[in-house]
């Protein structure tokens, strides 16, 4: 893939606040890397960004920066959002966090295969501590 393709494929996703998956592969794998859970494939994705974004949290990425190589691309962001389900085992708490994080996508065919994401749990269990 060409630089071009990759900041083509990968900023369609970003820019879609994540409900756009239609660039990713069918057998998309993310890996959150503080665990080594990983997420495989399109339906278990879909699941898990909406539980993310809309049943644990309202939230949303603040984008600090992009870069885009033939098949890769790093995206460093804070998530930003309100907690109100539960979340790594931290109860509803209705409080606003802000966590620095980044995902790392690797490329293919015109399509994303892979993404490691990055989140700062230690910041995010110190912003919700009582």
């Amino acid at each position: 893939m060409s630089v071009e393709s990759t900041h083509e494929v990968v900023s369609k996703y970003l820019d879609s606040d994540h409900y756009n998956l239609s660039m990713m592969a069918e057998d998309i794998v993310f890996t959150n890397m503080a665990t080594g859970d990983e997420t495989h494939g399109m339906e278990n994705l879909k699941e898990i960004l909406n539980y993310i974004y809309h049943k644990a949290f309202d939230a949303r990425t603040e984008s600090k920066f992009r870069i885009y190589s033939d098949s890769n691309a790093a995206f460093e962001a804070d998530f930003v959002g309100k907690l109100f389900g539960e979340f790594v085992g931290v109860p509803t708490i209705n409080k606003e966090v802000r966590v620095p994080s980044c995902v790392v996508y690797d490329l293919g065919d015109d399509k994303i295969k892979r993404a490691r994401i990055y989140f700062e749990i230690p910041v995010f269990f110190d912003q919700v501590k009582n």
